[in-house]
């Protein structure tokens, strides 16, 4: 029996070279996930210990500064060949258009050379002298410098300073300096620009023979109790603690994906181990005559399924390994996550390989137990599709029914619900029942819809069209698993497209909510923030341009016990330009001796509107009466407001953190825009942004997120229509004889090709539709169940992009197929049994 069982395999070879194709594809993506794991978690290391390699001892510091006597002090521990101190602070980067670069101001550090150099020179050297400075890499892309170029710097005073670039430095996987970017000077010109008087850490490097624990032990006595003194081993160790970056999360991330593929490819195997075993009815049957029994016939088509799961597995593993280097090259490239030399540990074999087999044999299971119930009387039957329609039974409807019911009924709950994390997930289990529930219906639901997708291109392209549809309605259960596959990506593109545009609209009416000024004026915020120049906001004032311009300003108080900021806004503002939602009390209440609070703060102090809260100062303490409470989650008010003058009697006269303006009627959006640059001209650290930055930025970050979803769903895409090739592969060795009595009644060889090309059609855009319906009403309800207020976004560029697409790949798919059944000679073919 396994002899007869590895013939037939070798029979069949072309026929499971699909279905191994499949799940190549999706063990690659788990072997691949795997591999990009070990090798980033290598490269990780790497660094850190390379890094730490270069010091013996590190002197460390938590809140205040390493001082000179103290750097003194190592220097003269016996032992100590070198020892060099990090200078590190504020000192803001000028971008090309003359605006300070990023959210917060870019980070001086003072570059150390010689056998101490932590950081790599990428490209370049080292600064050498006063006018020199180099820049972090990822800066410089950001940015467009290069070395050679002159860039403009601020220092601590924000005076601005001009240096050469001479060269790009790689620091590695510093959290800080990956957020905010750093600029590069020799200690002397660091200590200048950052104003810093003392240093963040000192690096020690010991004298030859010297080991690095009784260093550590000696500069410890010296540097004093109050500072962290670890060896390079513990350097290592806190650079990957404090790295923030978790390798396990992107794991999970990309496994997520990885599990998509799998199951998809779960259902091509399901579907062509059916295929195949209703064509070799007469086969099977003829072993049971020959004396094979209902076991022996079992474990014939199990370990038909074993080699196919085991070849197609290993081939897998060594794609994904392939794959999981080519992913960490790219992350190492356009983010800064080391990718470094490939590193295949075991776990991809162990994992990917077992994964495979197990996905491959339990997808036949239900064909293997249907090939022990061939008769052994078939054999003496012409074999004849028909027989095995696959539609569904009442089991089958009355599962489904139950599984779609609970489903909605759980994402009823979760609707009803507060939004947040626990509805979110109701929700996402409640789109896990439907679509069980879409499995088990499918044979219906095709059968359904196919009357409707088919009825165009029946009328359209005639016989071929009308046969094309028969076909498509001929075995529901067969197109039906052949349809999911393709469902699962459409659903879930369409349901990340939802969620995005969703998004996107909530942000929109929030910001149109929320942001009702044309600009809002920022300076950068870090350690020691600046407000915006009094000189700059007297100009903006003065400009005709502008209707209004409010001022916010800031303080720190103790309000109700606790450390909080409070503001004041410009007088005659609030209820006016200003209109944020109130769900108590009034604007106008807003008077000396009182307050406004965010209804999260009210929450917290006990206090509704009337009630007195406390607020200490240095200058004494007020007790405030609640004038009104403020609600929604993202408001253009300050959370604590305080009247302006009361606000002035207990901090005095400064100048405000922020400014909002708002241009006059007729004024257009350039002329504007160009009076806020010729304001602040001279004081390039203030930032500006409007509606309409906002917008900009979290369009493209939403369509970053889109691509990076997209591109890992494809897979999953690709493996459904391998699905749908097979299928059809495999429907036209089934329907030999039928093609060559179509042919021999004057069906042409274009005809053929055309009704093969016009049923894939069919099949795929019936799981297009099907996972448009799903993908929008499962995004819809995710959002709804995460966000407060969230207003539907149906992006029907891309909703009808993936109809089109699906409509293409599925005629592309049996363009194979259909060559093959046309070449098939017609005289041998109705002489075939």
């Amino acid at each position: 029996m396994l002899k007869t069982t590895l013939a037939g395999l070798r029979a069949h070879l072309l026929r499971l070279m699909l279905t191994a194709l499949a799940i190549t594809l999706g063990v690659g993506f788990v072997a691949g996930t795997f591999v990009l794991t070990d090798t980033m978690k290598a490269g990780f290391d790497r660094q850190f210990t390379a890094s730490a390699q270069k010091v013996s001892v590190a002197v460390l510091t938590d809140d205040k500064k390493i001082p000179d006597a103290t750097l003194r002090a190592v220097r003269a521990v016996q032992g100590v060949q070198d020892a060099q101190g990090l200078v590190r602070g504020d000192a803001a980067l000028l971008g090309k258009d003359g605006r300070a670069y990023g959210e917060t101001p870019t980070l001086g550090m003072s570059i150390v050379t010689g056998p101490l150099a932590r950081y790599t020179i990428t490209k370049g050297r080292a600064p050498g002298g006063p006018g020199e400075a180099v820049l972090e890499k990822g800066v410089a892309g950001h940015t467009g410098y290069r070395v050679g170029d002159t860039i403009r710097v601020l220092d601590k005073k924000g005076t601005a300073h001009s240096f050469t670039v001479t060269g790009l430095v790689d620091v590695g996987v510093d959290q800080e300096i990956g957020f905010r970017g750093a600029v590069g000077f020799t200690e002397p010109v660091a200590r200048q620009m950052t104003g810093e008087p003392g240093y963040v850490e000192v690096d020690v490097k010991g004298a030859a023979g010297v080991s690095n624990d009784r260093l550590r032990a000696a500069v410890a006595a010296a540097a004093g109790p109050s500072y962290t003194t670890v060896t390079s081993h513990g350097l290592a160790k806190r650079l990957a603690a404090t790295s923030g970056l978790n390798v396990d999360d992107i794991a999970t991330f990309f496994l997520a994906f990885a599990l998509v593929a799998l199951f998809v490819a779960a259902l091509v195997i399901y579907n062509t181990f059916n295929i195949l075993i209703a064509q070799r009815t007469r086969e099977m049957a003829l072993l049971r005559c020959v004396g094979a029994t209902r076991g022996q016939v079992f474990r014939g088509v199990l370990v038909e399924s074993v080699v196919v799961g085991l070849l197609a597995s290993v081939l897998g593993v060594l794609i994904g390994i392939g794959l999981g280097y080519g992913a960490a090259l790219i992350f190492d490239s356009g983010s800064g996550v080391p990718g470094g030399s490939l590193v295949v540990s075991p776990t991809p074999f162990f994992v990917g390989i077992p994964v495979g087999l197990a996905v491959t044999v339990l997808s036949a299971l239900m064909p293997a137990r249907a090939a022990t119930r061939v008769p052994p009387v078939a054999a003496l039957r012409t074999q004849s599709e028909g027989r095995v329609r696959g539609r569904a039974g009442i089991a089958r409807i009355v599962v489904g029914a139950l599984l779609g019911v609970a489903g909605v009924g759980v994402a009823a709950l979760a609707l009803t619900a507060t939004p947040g994390k626990g509805p979110f997930l109701e929700i996402v289990a409640a789109g896990a029942l439907v679509f069980l529930g879409v499995i088990a219906l499918s044979p219906l639901i095709v059968g359904a819809l196919s009357g409707v997708v088919g009825g165009l291109p029946a009328r359209v392209f005639g016989v071929p069209g009308r046969l094309a549809l028969a076909n498509s309605r001929r075995n529901p259960k067969r197109a039906a698993v052949t349809t999911v596959a393709l469902t699962v990506g459409v659903t879930l593109m369409t349901m990340f497209s939802v969620a995005l545009a969703s998004v996107r609209t909530t942000a929109d009416n929030n910001i149109r909510d929320h942001f009702p000024v044309d600009y809002r004026l920022t300076a950068q915020s870090g350690p020691d923030d600046r407000p915006i120049p009094g000189a700059a906001v007297a100009h903006l004032r003065a400009d005709p341009q502008f209707s209004a311009v409010i001022e916010v300003r800031t303080a720190s108080a103790t309000v109700g016990g606790r450390k909080q900021d409070v503001s004041s806004v410009t007088q005659g503002a609030l209820g006016h330009e200003l209109k944020p939602k109130i769900s108590a009390g009034s604007l106008a209440d807003l008077r000396p001796g009182a307050l406004v609070l965010h209804d999260d703060d009210a929450k917290m102090f006990g206090v509704r509107v009337g009630g007195t809260v406390p607020v200490r100062t240095a200058h004494g303490t007020m007790t405030l009466r609640v004038a009104a409470i403020t609600s929604g989650e993202e408001s253009v008010l300050p959370d604590i407001l305080l009247d302006q003058s009361d606000f002035t009697r207990s901090f005095g006269p400064k100048d405000p953190e922020q400014v909002y303006l708002i241009a006059g009627k007729g004024v257009s959006a350039d002329a504007s825009r160009a009076a806020v640059n010729k304001a602040l001209r001279d004081y390039p650290a203030v930032r500006v942004s409007s509606a309409a930055d906002i917008k900009d930025q979290l369009s493209k970050a939403l369509d970053q997120a889109f691509l990076l979803v997209a591109a890992l769903l494809a897979l999953a895409i690709v493996i459904s229509l391998i699905g749908i090739a097979n299928t059809l592969t495999l429907s036209v060795v089934e329907r030999t004889r039928e093609s060559a009595l179509l042919r021999a009644l004057g069906l042409t060889r274009r005809g053929l090709r055309r009704m093969l090309s016009l049923e894939a059609l069919i099949i795929s855009l019936i799981g297009a539709l099907v996972g448009v319906v799903m993908g929008t009403a499962l995004g819809w309800a995710a959002i709804s169940a995460a966000v407060d207020d969230a207003a539907l976004g149906l992006p029907v560029g891309r909703i009808v992009l993936f109809i089109l697409l699906a409509a293409v790949a599925g005629v592309v798919a049996a363009i194979m197929p259909g060559r093959r059944a046309a070449r098939t000679s017609i005289v041998e073919s109705l002489a075939a049994d």
